[in-house]
């Protein structure tokens, strides 16, 4: 027995299962700042990287928002890893408030400096990457019918890494205790060391 459904008709369970299948998902902690300098940090549940050479990392937003307004007008952002010591002041950043309003005062973060772009990175995050944009797409239907979601995807340029996550040159992921977006109004996962299993790729 399975439970098939059509989207466009409805899933018919208590919550939609989509985004639980999808998931765990990375989240994307953006900051970026307008045209006028005004700082904005948000969170973004469909995140994922999708190159490597060069590094192309990616988010999509469900309305036509301050952070890709932000994006379209400078050019930049920076991405920041949420983390389980840092997810409360993630979770205060998803306050929908006025333009004029700095998640960052809102969290209670810092604005760090960065290298390459203008727009400040989450200081109190351990690894974030400073980002040019390469894209902005607006999503269709397969039907052809523009949606109100818009996909943001950006050059990696800089990479600041918490120089305790990296053992003999290997980056520990399940040190940083990166947080990832579950299934449900309210879930959310760590990933930890015991976590960790090892598999080699065929030849």
């Amino acid at each position: 027995m399975t439970h098939f459904y059509e989207p466009r008709l409805g899933h018919g369970l208590a919550h939609d299962p989509f985004g639980s299948i999808v998931g765990p998902r990375p989240i994307g902690w953006i900051s970026s700042q307008s045209a006028e300098g005004l700082l904005n940090l948000a969170p973004y549940s469909f995140f994922n990287a999708f190159n490597y050479t060069p590094p192309i990392i990616g988010f999509a937003s469900l309305g036509y928002k301050d952070t890709v307004a932000n994006v379209e007008a400078t050019g930049e952002f920076c991405w920041n890893l949420a983390t389980r010591p840092l997810i409360e002041q993630v979770n205060a950043c998803s306050a929908s408030v006025d333009a004029s309003v700095s998640e960052f005062d809102l969290a209670g973060l810092t604005p760090g400096a960065s290298k390459v772009v203008s727009v400040p990175h989450v200081l109190e995050a351990p690894v974030s990457f400073e980002c040019r944009r390469s894209d902005v797409v607006r999503l269709r239907s397969a039907s052809g019918s523009d949606l109100d979601t818009w996909l943001v995807l950006g050059e990696v340029v800089g990479v600041h890494i918490a120089s305790d996550l990296v053992t003999d040159g290997v980056y520990r992921t399940a040190d940083a205790e990166p947080v990832l977006r579950g299934g449900g109004p309210t879930d959310y996962f760590a990933i930890t060391p015991e976590n960790l299993f090892h598999i080699v790729r065929p030849s």
